[in-house]
């Protein structure tokens, strides 16, 4: 079983953006950088099936030679193989891009596959559109939003989120799956796996060495405005006896609030 794995190096959410509205890109200087959560999942899902039914984990991140990290974090914790395509562009916040890049990735350098594991969006951009795109170009099956999921021989049967309920899928191999939260437990990474991690040399993967144009890694989409969220209002607070005050409460939701 030959299973690849795509991964992303997003903001730590617990960390303070800082937006730079000139150029309409966050400000990298003193902020953390992670491996994408729901991407944890997609590899800790792929070494239990690499557990169950033996092969190969790989794992490709895009971006600049700082994404390495988050590939030495997922040798760590016990993938095969890791490999950087590296792009040194800005955040694009385009799909489109990122899939057309893994998929002539996919064609031409590593065709033999078995299974494509996303995490189903990342934490930096949130647009959930790479796996189905990807899934799209190269012509496969694909199930989202995956909490269970079990591969046997040449086939594959998940459950997928839907909205109130859960779905079963069946689907043949190769396939694309996106993890969501749900999915497993992932897994620390052990003291042997880092050391093991550091000594791993990851190739790259030039852009120009897939053969992309310029013409088709141009955005597709234009960022016009970037800013952080509203600061949320004080609350209010009733200080009357509980008759009036609720008399007050209906008549906020009623006249301001505009909820009732």
């Amino acid at each position: 079983m030959n299973i690849f794995v795509f991964v992303k190096r997003v903001p730590d959410t617990e960390s303070k953006i800082r937006i730079d509205r000139e150029n309409n890109t966050i400000i990298e200087e003193e902020l953390n950088f992670i491996l994408s959560p729901y991407d944890e999942y997609a590899v800790e899902e792929a070494l239990r099936v690499r557990e169950t039914v033996g092969g190969k984990v790989t794992v490709f991140s895009i971006g600049p030679d700082e994404a390495k990290v988050v590939l030495k974090k997922a040798l760590a914790m016990g993938a095969d193989e890791a490999v950087l395509i590296k792009d040194d562009s800005p955040e694009a916040y385009d799909g489109l891009r990122i899939a057309k890049i893994i998929s002539r990735l996919i064609k031409d350098k590593y065709p033999g596959y078995d299974l494509l594991l996303f995490g189903k969006q990342s934490v930096g951009a949130d647009n959930a559109q790479v796996p189905a795109m990807v899934a799209e170009i190269l012509g496969l099956p694909q199930v989202n939003v995956v909490t269970k999921l079990d591969i046997d021989d040449n086939k594959g049967t998940a459950i997928r989120e839907i909205e109130g309920a859960a779905e079963k899928v069946s689907f043949p191999l190769p396939a694309v799956i996106s993890a969501q939260k749900g999915l497993n437990e992932p897994r620390y990474e052990t003291l042997k796996g880092i050391m093991m991690a550091k000594r791993k040399e990851i190739p790259l993967i030039s852009l120009q060495d897939l053969g992309l144009t310029e013409e088709e890694l141009l955005p597709r989409l234009e960022l016009i405005k970037m800013d952080s969220p509203p600061a949320r209002e004080a609350g209010k607070v009733i200080e009357e006896e509980p008759e009036d005050a609720a008399k007050k409460l209906v008549e906020f939701l009623h006249k301001e609030a505009k909820v009732i």
